[in-house]
This record gives C-alpha cells, structure tokens and sequence, in this order.
C-alpha cells in the first residue's frame, strides 16, 4: 500500500513538472536562417499543442496557415519556432502580435559568416514524432552565443508557488493535528472499549 501511495505522489509531482516546463518562459540563444509559412491541419495526438486547433474556422477550412522561424542555436542544433497568437487564451501570454514577430525575425536573418544572435523567449517543446513545435513570444537581439537572460518570471512564479504549496501543507498539519488525529484517536479508543465488551461478553458465556 505505501508503494501504490508514492506511486501516486511521483506521479503528480512529475505531472506538474511536466506541466510547468511546457508553459512556463524559456529562452534560447540562436541566429534566425529563415522564416515562412505553411498550413498545417493538426491531428488527434498533438491538437492540444497548438494554439485554437480546435476552432470552428481551421475544421471548415481543413487546416490553417502558420508562421514558422528556422534557427540554428548556439551549440549549432537546428530547432524550429512556431509563431501563432496566444490570445486570451492558455498559457496567459496574452501574444497578439504575430505577424509583427514574423516580420522581426525575417529582418534578424543572418548566415553563418556575419551572424545576427538573438534571444528567442517561448513556451513548448520540440517533438519531431508528434510534429509540435515550441511557440516563439519575444525576439530581442544580443551581442553573441554567450549571451545569457536571466529567468525572472520563472523566478517569480515558482518562489510564489512553493510559498502556496509551504503555507498549505503549514495549515493542513495543523488541521490534522487538531481535528483528525484526535478523531482518529478517539475511534481507535471506542473500537478498543468495544473489542474490550465483546470479549468480556463471550468469556462470561464460556464460564
């Protein structure tokens, strides 16, 4: 039973790490070598990955046109960026400015003989099986490879969510140790007491 109950809490633990990886900011340093566009028609598996899939306007039209960024990063993988619009919608980016950043990053375009570094800020990962991409946010130019940004906001919202986490398992020991382990006590007290009745009450039977 113990091993099903970590098995649980492993779980939930990973779940939400996987959760907080995949939405929250991460930035990459890298040269832009070209951008387009290209319709996609997200399916079943890898819906969930991308932005408004699910709208009435991409299934009438069996598909949509998305902005892409190829770049080659600082330790010379290529990774490819998705630029869509966040809207209103999750994660809380609250982008609504993708053809600006298309135009951005096909005006920071640059080879391998004069490169144009730039720091890519997005959310997502990169899966080549599923086809999904990581959605680019923000493009700010810097000034080489060694370049490095300091996560702020991951900063933030993890010290404010470990805070949340500390203050309620602070209170939920303290409700236990008032309301439940008492109750608890006292149940095992009465089952005692009443285990105590019956077995006085067949011992009188057998004398």
């Amino acid at each position: 039973m113990r091993y099903v109950k970590w098995t649980f809490i492993v779980l939930f633990w990973v779940l939400v790490a996987g959760f907080l990886h995949y939405t929250l900011p991460q930035h990459d340093i890298a040269r832009i070598t070209d951008t387009y566009e290209k319709r996609e028609t997200p399916g079943s598996m890898n819906r969930w990955f991308w932005s408004q899939a699910g709208s009435k306007s991409a299934a009438a039209t069996g598909g949509r046109d998305v902005f892409f960024i190829q770049t080659r990063l600082a330790n010379d993988k290529v990774m490819v960026y998705r630029n869509e619009d966040t809207s209103w919608g999750w994660p809380p980016y609250f982008k609504f400015d993708t053809s600006n950043l298309q135009a951005e990053a096909n005006d920071l375009r640059s080879g391998a003989a004069q490169p144009q570094w730039v720091a890519i800020k997005h959310y997502g990962w990169r899966n080549e099986f599923l086809s999904i991409y990581p959605n680019a946010v923000k493009i700010t130019p810097v000034d080489g490879p060694d370049a490095r940004i300091i996560p702020w906001t991951n900063i933030i919202v993890l010290t404010l969510l470990a805070a949340i986490c500390w203050a309620a398992w602070v209170r939920w020991r303290r409700f236990r140790r008032a309301r439940i382990d008492p109750a608890l006590e006292e149940m095992g007290d009465n089952i005692d007491e009443a285990g105590g009745r019956i077995r006085g009450f067949f011992g009188r039977k057998k004398g």
